[in-house]
């Protein structure tokens, strides 16, 4: 795995330079998450595809100034897909990451030959007792929703790790992708997604429950649903194997 950086968006990758004759796998984390996030599907997945997780603005090695709706997101992704110029590129977002990847997949539907959302939904309201959280008790906001993230039956090492990430990440830049999941909503929209969308979902996952999977499913022409047990929302963390597996499988199915 190698850290890099291109136009003020750091990442890492499972390979440099990438490979042109595979797809790349383009990671997007969660609120107050970061590009490590992904490190188990950047390291696993390197045989079929390139694989890239970003920092976004304000996040990790990122340099911006903080972003409270998913436009202003999917622009900074679009600006360093510009720089970089991946070969193939699939988004693959993780809850807000997962609300940037259906953006990106509306707005750019020729840039993108297939989409991965992980624990997301069409509309990722939030509720008031969160943003009071965060401004009031930011201590008290990590430790609840990483307590939330994950299932009962996660190992207390895996939930510490996306804690502690949480915990580096300022209280003005996890406001603001709070606000920007608040505003998001394109249940009316997702018809027009035209390319192969993998969906995974999981048991325990109490941030997005599996209710939200099911009405992507319903509305994606070409969705493809995995479902992860013994997992929350955090399931890439908790159940690696399992994700990469479904991703491996979705990639081959679709001759990508």
């Amino acid at each position: 795995m190698e850290k890099r950086e291109s136009g003020g968006i750091g990442f890492i990758t499972g390979r440099w330079p990438l490979d042109a004759g595979k797809p790349t796998i383009v990671f997007i984390h969660g609120s107050g998450g970061g590009a490590h996030f992904w490190q188990a599907q950047v390291n696993g997945l390197t045989e079929k595809a390139n694989t890239v997780a970003i920092d976004l603005p304000g996040h990790g090695g990122s340099k911006s100034a903080v972003k409270d709706t998913v436009e202003a997101y999917v622009a900074a992704v679009v600006e360093f897909l510009d720089t970089l110029d991946p070969p193939g590129p699939i988004p693959c977002g993780l809850s807000l990451g997962g609300a940037i990847a259906q953006q990106l997949l509306l707005e750019y539907p020729d840039r993108f030959s297939a989409g991965i959302l992980i624990g997301t939904g069409a509309k990722l309201k939030v509720l008031p007792a969160i943003f009071e959280a965060i401004e009031n008790d930011f201590t008290a906001f990590v430790g609840m929703i990483s307590k939330l993230a994950a299932s009962e039956k996660t190992d207390r090492a895996v939930i510490r790790l996306f804690q502690d990430d949480l915990a580096r990440c300022s209280r003005a830049v996890v406001n603001g992708d709070f606000r920007a999941c608040n505003r998001f909503n394109v249940m009316a929209r997702l018809g027009k997604i035209s390319v192969p969308v993998l969906i995974i979902s999981a048991e325990d996952d109490k941030l997005t429950p599996p209710k939200y999977a099911d009405f992507l499913e319903s509305a994606i022409p070409q969705a493809a649903r995995t479902h992860i047990l013994d997992a929350g929302h955090i399931a890439p963390m908790e159940k690696p194997q399992a994700v990469n597996q479904a991703i491996i499988e979705f990639l081959e199915c679709h001759g990508l």
